[in-house]
C-alpha cells in the first residue's frame, strides 16, 4: 500500500523539497519543529537510541516514557507510531541497510499491535542536511521508497530532512536539528539533546562498532529494544 500525506498518495521519487511543495502541510510541520528550542532531556524515564539501534514500546510501559536519539548529521531519526494503541518505534538510521531496516521497524510496531485495533500508522522523518557527498539525500530517498513499498498504509506526518533541515554558515552546511525525543504517552515529538546515552552506553557502542549481531532482550537492553 502507498505512503500517504493528508490522505493523498505520495508520488515518488521526489526530493524532500519537491514533496513539501506538493504537500504544504509537511512544510508547516517542518517549520514548527525547526523553530523549537532544544530541550535537554534527563535520564528519568528515557531510553536513548544509538546509531543503528531500534527501540519500541507502548504507553503501558511503566519504566519508559521517552524515546530519543541525537548526534544525527547525515543520519535520519525515524519515528513510527500506531495511533490506536500508541505503540511507538524510534530508530537512528545511517543508510547501512535501509532495505532491511524498514521492514524491521514495521515488524517491531506490529508485534505490539492487534490488526483489529482502530488507528493508523504515522511516520516522522528527521535529520540530515545538504552535505557535499549527498549521503543525506540518498538516505531520504531510500527511506521514502522503502516505506512506500510496505503492505500497510503509512501516513507521512513529519518530513524535516536533508535540505529542509539545512543551514549555511560561511559557505558550509550544517543540520539544524541533530536530535529529537518522542513522549510515548502524549505522542509529542520535539527537538532534544541528551547527556545520558544509557543504559549500557559503552557496551552498546562497542557492539555496534564490532558489527556483532544483536537479539531481542539481550542483557544490555530492555525486552523492548532491538539493535542491528
Amino acid at each position: 500500500m502507498p505512503l500517504l500525506v493528508d490522505g493523498r498518495r505520495v508520488r515518488l521519487p521526489r526530493s524532500a523539497a519537491e514533496l513539501v511543495r506538493e504537500h504544504p502541510s509537511l512544510e508547516e510541520r517542518a517549520r514548527l519543529l525547526r523553530g523549537q528550542s532544544v530541550q535537554q532531556v534527563g535520564p528519568q524515564g528515557l531510553l536513548y537510541v544509538q546509531q543503528r539501534e531500534l527501540a519500541v514500546t507502548t504507553p503501558k510501559d511503566g519504566s519508559i516514557s521517552i524515546l530519543g536519539s541525537d548526534d544525527a548529521t547525515t543520519c535520519h531519526i525515524v519515528v513510527l507510531r500506531h495511533t490506536g494503541n500508541g505503540a511507538t518505534c524510534l530508530t537512528h538510521c545511517d543508510g547501512t541497510d535501509t532495505k532491511a531496516e524498514v521492514p524491521l521497524i514495521m515488524s517491531a510496531i506490529k508485534s505490539f499491535s492487534d490488526h483489529t485495533e482502530c488507528g493508523r500508522l504515522e511516520v516522522h522523518l528527521v535529520g540530515g542536511f545538504s552535505d557535499d557527498r549527498q549521503l543525506s539525500q540518498k538516505l531520504t530517498h531510500q527511506l521514502l521508497s522503502e516505506f512506500d513499498k510496505q503492505d500497510d498504509d503509512i501516513h507521512l506526518v513529519t518530513l524535516c530532512v536533508t535540505e529542509l533541515n539545512d543551514r549555511e554558515e560561511n559557505e558550509n552546511h550544517f543540520p539544524i536539528i541533530y536530535g529529537i525525543a518522542v513522549n510515548i504517552k502524549t505522542a509529542e515529538i520535539y527537538r532534544a539533546s541528551f547527556q545520558d546515552h544509557g543504559p549500557e552506553e559503552q557496551l552498546r557502542a562497542a557492539r555496534a562498532l564490532a558489527g556483532g549481531p544483536c537479539q531481542d532482550g539481550t542483557e544490555a537492553y530492555t525486552s523492548k529494544v532491538l539493535c542491528r
